[in-house]
């Protein structure tokens, strides 16, 4: 069957007219596709086929991000503290960079990973907040209470905690690090208890994360960053401007947005603020409505099949034009926050969020981490997380219900946020952000990350037991049975 003739029986099967049932031949390389492509081998295909599927099948379970964070971070731990220790250190600081005549930009990989890959990551947490601004657990304030008092609890009591431990010493320094809360840690933990989860559970976790890194957001910009210089400031206001104009102009292709988020990412490092934040910038500035919808993406799409159709013998580049139409359309049949998020969300959480891991988990323990000088910041972040966290989101939403500002999804026990503020401890790509920041290198930065790694074990634990106790095998006739349902019972 040719393209223009799987066109017309694609079009024919979406409307209400029969079904073609035998297709006409218009050309004599006209034939019925075969089960490979052109030019590729059988056998080959089929060796692809049967490596990959377990692959797929892996990377299809919502709690493969976490999985392979787990088993990232132990490769580098295992790297740092193994004979090969000289090789993972001058691995990161190997130098790469652009040079071209007189002018040379080069920093070690380490930072490429830090400042450079991190800021696709934070790209897509601007774009999370953005679509929760718009229409999710934020765009209304009492559905955004109950999280926010959740996150706002979970953020102090951890950072009350440590600067409590280290008040006086160079390392208070460090009172952000057991701030934030590692979605994908969290969710990976929270998919091994299956459905025994209540959605209302879900969506507080969620929610109560996406406040967790606006907040961490902000402590970087204002407690991490250099100082400020104005020029750099300008620069980022130009690339800023760049982005409005294109906006203005009706530009939809995200590429034409590369030139001017990369202005603001060298404006922002030349500035002083962390040049990372400038990934949460664009996402934030990502327009959060589509153009066409899916009905009219719809519609659009039959009538450019129906004009192929009406053609007996289309040409190639006839066809081809058709084909950019309906691509141009299927482009626009959702927002760009949710297709770049949609986009994005493999490569940062399969490839940049490992990466990081692998680059920063490689603490090398020693004695030196645990010994009395160090023993405030271990302790710190440990009791921050591990009591801190779940003490924090569990006060913080009790106090929004009994204060009248905010109620629990239909369905939803206090046990229930007990075990959200559990997983909440779970603080891992973060808090080693900000742990980096916070300690530039020594034996306190191993130590903040020897803490980090172990808090984050010591809470996921917490939070299965705690799941044990709490959760019923099925849930309760009156709860919330889906996100929707648990979303729209706050919202009262």
């Amino acid at each position: 069957m040719t393209l223009r003739e799987r066109m017309v029986f694609a079009l024919r099967w979406t409307s209400s007219e029969p079904r073609m049932t035998e297709p006409r031949t218009t050309h004599p390389e006209d034939a019925a596709p075969s089960k490979d492509p052109p030019g590729s081998l059988s056998l080959a295909r089929t060796i692809a086929r049967r490596t990959m599927a377990p692959i797929e099948r892996f990377l299809a379970i919502q709690a493969a991000s976490g999985v392979l964070l787990v088993i990232v971070s132990a490769i580098a731990i295992l790297w740092a503290n193994s004979r090969y220790a000289p090789v993972y250190a001058a691995l990161w600081h190997t130098t790469v960079g652009l040079k071209l005549g007189t002018f040379a930009f080069e920093r070690d990989l380490h930072f490429w990973i830090n400042d450079g890959a991190m800021a696709v990551f934070f790209f897509v947490v601007g774009l999370e907040i953005r679509r929760e601004l718009h229409n999710g657990e934020l765009s209304e304030w009492r559905r955004a209470m109950l999280p926010l008092a959740a996150a706002l609890g979970g953020m102090i009591v951890p950072a009350v905690i440590y600067a409590a431990l280290n008040r006086g010493a160079p390392t208070v320094r460090g009172w952000g690090v057991p701030m934030a809360t590692d979605i994908a840690f969290a969710v990976g933990v929270l998919a091994l208890l299956g459905r025994r989860v209540p959605p209302a559970a879900r969506v507080l976790l969620l929610a109560l994360a996406v406040i967790d890194d606006v907040g961490g957001i902000i402590v970087i910009a204002l407690f991490y960053s250099g100082g400020i210089a104005l020029d750099g400031v300008a620069i980022a206001a130009a690339g800023i401007a760049m982005i409005l104009v294109l906006q203005a102009f009706g530009a939809r292709r995200p590429w034409l947005y590369l030139p001017p988020a990369a202005l603001l990412w060298s404006g922002m490092l030349r500035s002083g603020i962390h040049p990372t934040l400038a990934g949460v910038v664009v996402g934030l500035l990502t327009p959060v409505r589509a153009w066409l919808g899916r009905p009219a993406f719809v519609q659009r799409v039959r009538e450019h099949l129906g004009e192929l159709s009406a053609t007996p013998a289309p040409s190639q580049p006839a066809v081809l034009d058709q084909l950019d139409a309906i691509n141009d359309a299927r482009r626009e049949a959702v927002s760009p926050v949710d297709r770049l998020q949609h986009a994005f969300h493999s490569t940062v959480a399969f490839v940049i969020m490992p990466l990081f891991a692998l680059s920063n988990a490689g603490v090398r323990v020693s004695a030196t981490s645990f010994d009395l000088a160090q023993r405030p910041v271990v302790l710190g972040i440990a009791l921050g997380l591990c009591l801190g966290k779940p003490i924090g989101i569990t006060l913080g939403s009790l106090a929004a219900v009994k204060l009248g500002v905010a109620v629990l999804p239909r369905g939803m026990r206090w046990s229930h946020v007990a075990l959200v503020g559990a997983l909440g401890g779970v603080g891992f790509t973060v808090s080693l952000f900000i742990a980096t920041l916070a300690f530039s290198s020594g034996v306190a930065l191993d130590a903040a990350k020897t803490a980090i790694l172990l808090a984050s074990v010591l809470s996921a634990a917490l939070s299965l037991l705690v799941a044990r106790v709490v959760l019923r095998p099925e849930l309760a006739p009156d709860a919330a049975q889906t996100e929707s349902e648990a979303e729209a019972s706050t919202a009262k």
